[in-house]
């Protein structure tokens, strides 16, 4: 098989692996998601998006600390991924952390100045 083919179709069933995660994480099938999203991470470690997910996750089951912290790991490694970011604001806000939060609001608009919710967000402060 043609290498430059065998890669293309490895990269779309990662992409179709990404997406069936993200799904079930949007069904609030939390374990199933887990699952599909870290096989997308065993493959590609640095797969932004299922580790934002992953994030996600952790906060959606109550643990605060650990999605903090997994959304922190997600923009170090990739500043501009604009919706990890938000998030993370978001996490930062419910957790009191309000200078850290309006910070990532503000680099949010930096990097898109026409995200509304960030605007809508930054008038609580």
């Amino acid at each position: 098989m043609n290498p430059v083919l065998y890669c293309a179709a490895y990269a779309m069933d990662l992409e179709a692996i990404y997406q069936r995660g993200f799904a079930l994480r949007c069904e609030g099938r939390y374990r199933e998601a887990r699952e599909e999203l870290n096989r997308v991470l065993a493959a590609d470690p640095n797969h932004a998006n299922a580790r934002w997910q992953l994030g996600l996750i952790q906060g959606f089951e109550g643990d605060f600390e650990g999605s903090l912290e997994t959304l922190r790991q997600v923009v170090a490694k990739h500043p501009n991924h604009i919706n990890a970011r938000y998030d993370l604001a978001m996490t930062m806000m419910m957790l009191g952390l309000f200078d850290e939060a309006k910070q990532q609001l503000l680099e949010v608009l930096r990097l898109k100045p026409d995200h509304s919710d960030a605007k809508k967000q930054l008038a609580y402060f």
